[in-house]
């Protein structure tokens, strides 16, 4: 039972919330009115009720002293049978009295009309002793009157006390029937009333029912269509079958434009969907990695970049919050400032330097910017910018070492020069001829070793711009006689010998001459440095092994550039090419600026080729270095590739082999 009510009561709800606002409000209105006009009445009818039970008392009170008037001098003379005769008259006589009942002094019923009827004793619950009120009196002439509810009816009971000459003889009761013409008005009266309410809230129901299937329903229908329009469903119709009326006509319009927009919408789809690929596309191949986040920290879109900096799949972003799938570097950094985003507390750009170190060490920035809506309040999402930015870390210190390292070169100098120049100016009339010349002599090997120290420095700087030199046939015989007769005279008075080992007929090559010039100039020099008498320095050009098959590809000539000196480490060899890496200053006191290898790799990069070099500790050290032969259409068919391919090659037979320096290891 209390589940069929509770299943009712959420049927009425739900029937109570299709009905709009007027109609509510017209329903309350109705019932309100309803109360009151039904209350009126039942006020009226209930009026009428009580002045028809006051005219029965009054009547009931007349008729029971009159009767008691007549009855006490036949009970007192104990005429009994002329007692009922006049009692059966007059009970006879009237349709009001429904029973008469004539009991003794202690209240036993002596005589009544109609006393056998189950009727009366039912109503009144009596015995062959009457039973009398409460409140009912014996000495009080005024008779007693009460009303009670019987199956047949309302009854007016009346109770007279019987007293005849100052005695008191018994009591007669008497029932008085309700006046029916009363009766049957008040109950017509509240048939109408409720057959009045019943009708009004039938046509109240009927109204909303009819309302709701012509009015409410396709209003509903009406609103659901403009949310699902709303909600992007241009194919939203409403089939609602309607006349002519303004209802129809707007949900025929609201059909016209649902079809407006759905062709819309398919004339730009490919347009959109065309625009949203260029811009995924875009957003792909920006070189810096991009993020967006929405409010909840969950990746919405992550690009090649991103994923390929933080180990993601690149064909589907991450699931879930953004924080577990970044870094422990990163996220350490990152959650607090990201938490704060999202709820708004910080607008502003905030950039971040990480140093990640699983799987590579590597530098990145990480830039967050709050993503706002049109506002500029409430927060989207949050976009996410990561650089990779190892290599700038990494020359910025290379820039700081390179500044450090030719601070001090040039310090040293300058302070000789200084310390030098000083002593002369202040004690030069105290100094001999010969410690003055000694003096000055130091000062300009310093001046000079200064003005190198900048030439190199230029020549580097120049070498690593973007400056573009300018390449052309060059025959290799004349640059490496240049440089032999230049060193001849330094090379005599060491000791070294000068050995030059030109393949004949070689043709010419692609080369700057000033710069291979440059090349042999510091390689031979450097030979000549680090050997000792009795040594060597070789100078040798051949052709160069070929390892590429390619119709276009000419070939190389390789130049080898070997002496007989105190040679390199291998720990040193990787690093021997840096700026101001000198191998000297843990082998021996020979000064120089360090930039002398760096410049030289740089001219070979600038010819598209690369220094290799082979020594041995204590034997000597061989650097060679491949160029391209030179055609009319080289700068056209030979492409890079070919070029770095062809560098590879060479054997046991790359330097010729010299009486006292051992055969160098196979080339790369």
């Amino acid at each position: 039972m209390v589940e069929l009510f509770q299943k009712i009561r959420i049927l009425i709800a739900d029937w109570w919330k299709d009905f709009t606002l007027q109609t509510r409000l017209m329903a309350a209105a109705t019932l309100v009115v309803s109360l009151i006009m039904s209350s009126l009445t039942f006020w009226a009818v209930n009026t009428i009720q009580l002045d028809a039970r006051l005219n029965d008392t009054r009547f009931g009170r007349d008729l029971g002293l009159l009767l008691a008037a007549n009855t006490a001098p036949l009970v007192e003379s104990q005429q009994l049978d002329e007692l009922a005769l006049f009692s059966r008259r007059f009970m006879e006589s009237t349709s009001s009295i429904r029973y008469m009942l004539y009991a003794n002094q202690e209240g036993y019923i002596f005589f009544g009309i109609p006393y056998s009827e189950s009727a009366v004793k039912n109503s009144l619950t009596l015995s062959r002793r009457m039973q009398l009120p409460e409140n009912y009196v014996k000495s009080v002439d005024l008779p007693m009157v009460r009303q009670h509810v019987t199956p047949a009816g309302e009854v007016t009971d009346v109770f007279v006390p019987l007293n005849f000459k100052g005695n008191y003889l018994g009591v007669l009761a008497l029932g008085i029937n309700p006046n029916p013409t009363v009766v049957a008005s008040s109950h017509l009266t509240r048939d109408v009333t409720i057959a009045v309410f019943v009708c009004i809230w039938v046509m109240v129901i009927l109204g909303a029912v009819f309302n709701a299937l012509t009015i409410t329903q396709p209003i509903k229908e009406l609103l659901t269509g403009v949310r699902n329009i709303a909600a992007g469903n241009f194919k939203q119709r409403i089939d609602v079958s309607r006349g002519g009326d303004e209802l129809g006509e707007l949900i025929q319009s609201f059909n016209y434009m649902a079809e407006r927009l759905e062709r819309y919408e398919e004339q730009n789809i490919e347009e959109l969907t065309a625009e949203k690929a260029k811009l995924e596309r875009l957003v792909s191949t920006i070189a810096d990695g991009a993020i967006l986040i929405d409010a909840n920290l969950e990746v919405v879109l992550a690009n090649n970049a991103a994923s390929r900096i933080f180990g993601w799949d690149s064909k589907l972003p991450p699931e879930g919050n953004v924080l577990q799938h970044l870094p422990t570097e990163v996220r350490v950094q990152m959650t607090r400032p990201l938490y704060q985003a999202a709820k708004g507390d910080s607008s502003d750009s905030q950039e971040f330097r990480i140093a990640l170190i699983d799987p590579t060490s590597r530098t990145i920035r990480v830039l967050l910017n709050s993503v706002l809506d049109q506002s500029g309040e409430t927060v989207k999402g949050i976009a996410l910018t990561v650089q990779d930015i190892t290599r700038e870390v990494a020359l910025n210190a290379a820039k700081s070492q390179f500044i450090s390292n030719i601070s001090h070169e040039l310090r040293t100098p300058l302070f000789n020069i200084k310390s030098f120049i000083e002593t002369l100016y202040e004690y030069g009339d105290d100094l001999s001829e010969r410690e003055r010349k000694e003096f000055l002599e130091t000062a300009n090997n310093e001046t000079d070793r200064l003005t190198r120290l900048v030439n190199d420095v230029l020549d580097l700087s120049r070498l690593e711009s973007s400056r573009r030199y300018q390449f052309s046939a060059l025959d290799i015989h004349q640059p490496i006689e240049q440089i032999l007769r230049t060193y001849q005279l330094n090379a005599k008075d060491k000791g070294i010998e000068l050995i030059q080992d030109i393949e004949d007929g070689l043709p010419p090559v692609l080369g700057n001459y000033d710069l291979l010039l440059q090349v042999f100039g510091n390689l031979v020099g450097n030979g000549l440095k680090f050997s000792t008498t009795g040594g060597c320095v070789a100078i040798r050009a051949y052709r160069a092994p070929s390892t590429v098959d390619h119709p276009d590809f000419i070939g190389n000539v390789r130049i080898e550039i070997a002496d007989t000196g105190i040679g390199i480490a291998p720990e040193d060899q990787d690093a021997i090419f840096d700026r101001f890496y000198r191998v000297e200053n843990r082998v021996h006191t020979l000064e120089g600026t360090g930039l002398g290898l760096s410049i030289v790799k740089n001219i070979i990069d600038k010819h598209h080729s690369k220094m290799l070099l082979v020594s041995e500790v204590g034997v000597g050290t061989t650097f060679w270095f491949d160029l391209a032969i030179y055609e009319a259409q080289v700068a056209k068919s030979i492409s890079a590739a070919a070029l770095k391919s062809g560098e590879s090659g060479g054997g046991d037979d790359a330097i010729a082999p010299l009486a006292t320096q051992a055969t160098p290891k196979e080339s790369v």
